[in-house]
Formats: structure tokens, sequence, C-alpha cells
């Protein structure tokens, strides 16, 4: 169970998209969390491992590393 507040405005806007299309607001805003949840779930995984020491490649150099073992 998860209870949560929005501002006015999100609210009368999810209201009436919640009416306007027959769904409730629980499947918007439970829909809303499934699509982002593995974004900020990356986000934050990607801080901790910048927050490490360790080397540090560029995009190129693991491309290019990840091309020569095909």
């Amino acid at each position: 169970m998860l209870a949560l507040r929005l501002p006015a405005e999100i609210e009368k806007r999810l209201a009436a998209l919640a009416k306007k299309t027959g769904r409730t607001k629980s499947f918007y805003a439970r829909e809303a969390i499934l699509r982002h949840i593995e974004d900020i779930e990356d986000y934050h995984l990607a801080g901790k491992r910048l927050a490490r020491d360790g080397k540090r490649v560029t995009l190129e150099q693991l491309e290019k590393e990840f091309a020569g073992k095909r």
C-alpha cells in the first residue's frame, strides 16, 4: 500500500485523465512508477560506481575493446 500527496494541479490532471479514459488514478500512478523506477535505480547505481576509486574508460574505448573481441 502506498499513499502519496501530489500538487493540486497534478492531482487535477490525473483525475481528468482517469475520468476521460475510464481508468483509475492508481492505474496511472502505478504505470508512471513502473516506467521510471529502472531509470532511477540506474541513476543511483551510476552515482555509487562513480564514487568508487578505479580506472575509468570512455565509451569510445569500451566500444573499441568490445569490437576487437568479436
